[in-house]
């Protein structure tokens, strides 16, 4: 090998080294370029979801923003096989404590809400804080009515208004007048129909609002996939109301069971516990 080609050699690999380095070192400096784009990426997508969620509550929860069905969900929406509803915050959409009609079978059909009596004018306000989804009137069905999704997960519906208060897309608090009572619809007097879904499954309200006490029966309700809401939990009271009672210092279920006029073995049943079943305070048990 003469000494031209020792050196054409020698050029070329320190060529390649030369371009080894230098790739490596770009690629030093090109990584907390990338580290920070990722992290503007994740901040700029971190502020869309925020944005989202509160622009609609339970974004998280919800497949779509619908101004037009009341069950606008379908299959499109994957139900969780149990969820924890926050039932503090709350604010009982009328004083009445009058149930004309409970959740359930009724006329061969399905009843999916309360009927609460009210009178025509009366101020109905939201339940909780949240967004209105529907505002409109259905002849054969809930008459003038409104549907506010709420940042719990559910979505209440308030049916045969006389008048709505407010309108689609407008951001409500709890306590806030939303309607007024009215017998529109498919109504036989005035009353309000009072619905709660959760990602479009019904659940009797019932079991998370107490109208005789004008009270939620606790401060959550555990929502669980496939069990039923209706037949199974609506057995109610002579006053046409579920009885609840909040366990206090001192309590047994020997003395709760009198105390409500029911058996130990029926407290038992009710709420899924034992005769040995440690009771806590504030604890809430369904009587009925």
């Amino acid at each position: 090998m003469n000494f031209n080609c020792i050196k054409t050699v020698a050029v070329a690999i320190v060529a390649m080294v030369s371009l080894n380095s230098f790739s490596q070192d770009l690629i030093a400096r090109q990584a907390p370029i990338d580290r920070k784009l990722k992290a503007v990426d994740s901040l700029a997508l971190q502020k869309q979801i925020k944005a989202e969620q509160s622009k609609y509550p339970a974004y998280s929860l919800y497949p779509n923003w619908n101004n037009e069905y009341v069950h606008a969900y379908g299959n499109s929406v994957s139900i969780p096989d149990s969820f924890r509803i926050d039932l503090t915050g709350f604010c009982m959409p009328t004083p009445s404590t009058r149930i004309t009609s409970p959740f359930g079978p009724r006329w061969r059909r399905m009843h999916n809400g309360l009927d609460v009596k009210v009178n025509i004018g009366d101020t109905i306000v939201a339940a909780f804080d949240g967004k209105v989804r529907i505002v409109k009137f259905e002849r054969r069905g809930y008459g003038n009515y409104v549907v506010i999704r709420h940042e719990n997960g559910i979505e209440t519906v308030y049916g045969h208004l006389s008048k709505q208060l407010v309108n689609i897309n407008q951001t409500v608090k709890a306590g806030e007048p939303i309607g007024l009572g009215g017998n529109t619809g498919r109504s036989t007097g005035s009353h309000l129909h009072f619905e709660i879904r959760f990602l479009g499954v019904a659940i009797n309200p019932a079991l998370m609002f107490d109208f005789a006490r004008q009270d939620v029966t606790a401060d959550s309700y555990l929502f669980v996939k496939n069990r039923s809401h209706s037949s199974s939990h609506t057995s109610l009271a002579s006053n046409g109301a579920i009885k609840y009672y909040k366990v206090r210092k001192g309590d047994s279920l020997s003395k709760i069971a009198v105390r409500n006029g029911v058996s130990v073995n029926t407290l038992c049943k009710l709420n899924r516990i034992t005769k040995t079943t440690i009771l806590r305070p504030g604890q809430v048990l369904r009587c009925s």
